[in-house]
């Protein structure tokens, strides 16, 4: 019988000894949960659930942030706070794994193009990317740096997952899909910031991939106009996932055995 155990994720690991390999993944009872979408339900396995929380980072978040330098009012950018506040201990609990999806660029900006650079800082003589801001002097989106942590009220866990992204699709560039594959991770709940930009963006990647994707509509958010969020929202329900209630989910996850 082959005894030692080789791989990171309990989905996903070998068995093995000096006379045998055993590739069989241990099998896990399916958890079944079912949502309200804007048409009908959808049931999911939360054994082969995750969740990724986009950019609720103090640079979109915090009025000392990035785009509260330029001017944006990041009142919007903070709504899901409060619900994610609520969800995320109910998903630990249920053993789900909890992943924050944040820009973490590099000190020196060599993964950056000039055309990604250009959207941030589109007269060249703005604070982009990896500028110091003027009130922290944190360089914008830079890994391990204020501007780039996540918000103080949405602190992860030590359980929780980090990865670094570098565009606004978190697949692009990043250790994502392996991780999720590692994790044996089928269906994606989504949260954060900008509905209608890097959520999105992820969102539809993952769509590609063959992932579920579940948008936790009371979980996200935008700074843009409304159109761009009810443009978001219908294109999600309509090409790539499922609109659902991260209330309802709470609930069930609360009242669950």
């Amino acid at each position: 019988m082959a005894e030692n155990v080789l791989g990171s994720s309990r989905a996903n690991q070998w068995r093995v000894s000096p006379a045998m390999v055993d590739t069989r993944r241990p099998m896990q009872q399916a958890r079944s949960m079912q949502l309200s979408t804007r048409d009908r339900s959808v049931i999911f396995d939360l054994q082969q659930t995750a969740i990724i929380v986009v950019d609720m980072q103090n640079d979109f978040c915090h009025p000392d942030g990035w785009l509260g330098h330029i001017g944006v009012d990041v009142t919007p950018a903070r709504a899901p706070i409060a619900p994610l506040q609520a969800l995320l201990p109910a998903l630990r609990h249920a053993e789900v794994p909890v992943i924050w999806l944040n820009w973490g660029n590099r000190p020196d900006k060599l993964n950056l193009s000039p055309a990604l650079l250009h959207v941030y800082n589109p007269h060249g003589n703005g604070v982009g990317l990896g500028d110091p801001l003027p009130v922290s002097g944190a360089p914008v989106l830079q890994a391990g740096s204020w501007a780039a942590d996540v918000v103080e009220e949405l602190t992860p866990a030590a359980s929780d997952i980090r990865v670094n992204k570098y565009r606004m699709s978190g697949f692009h560039d990043s250790e994502l899909d392996s991780i999720l594959r590692n994790l044996g991770i089928t269906t994606l709940l989504f949260a954060g910031v900008n509905l209608d930009q890097c959520v999105l963006c992820t969102l539809q990647d993952a769509n590609f991939r063959g992932y579920d994707c579940l948008l936790l509509e009371d979980c996200s958010a935008t700074t843009s106009p409304d159109y761009c969020r009810d443009a978001t929202l219908y294109n999600v329900q309509q090409c790539f996932g499922f609109v659902v209630n991260a209330a309802q989910l709470q609930q069930q996850l609360e009242s669950a055995p």
